[in-house]
């Protein structure tokens, strides 16, 4: 059952949170039928809103690497990239094995 996991965090200049939250919400909504997506979590974190978590569980990682080519996805990456305060924080590849929801 091993699927191809990310857990990784975005962190947006002060006061953007909401604002990069919103535009990854709107990506979960373009990747939720893609091939391959099982989970695509976006939320704050517990102790800094303008940091984005975000989780996601595909299939294989071929499957992420082509979600990325949907139509609106580079549009939202792009509106995404002012937003952001320094390059992404130290995120992890997982292979999942299984649990609740899938």
């Amino acid at each position: 059952m091993n699927k191809y996991g990310l857990q990784g965090a975005l962190k947006a200049r002060p006061g953007k949170g909401n604002e990069l939250a919103d535009i990854l919400l709107k990506a979960s909504k373009l990747v939720s039928d893609a091939t391959g997506c099982y989970i695509y979590l976006v939320g704050h974190d517990s102790e800094n809103r303008d940091i984005i978590r975000i989780t996601e569980v595909w299939e294989t990682k071929e499957n992420h690497n082509d979600s990325l080519k949907i139509p609106g996805v580079r549009e939202l990456i792009s509106q995404a990239m002012p937003l952001l305060d320094g390059p992404p924080l130290k995120g992890t590849m997982t292979e999942v094995i299984g649990g609740k929801g899938l």
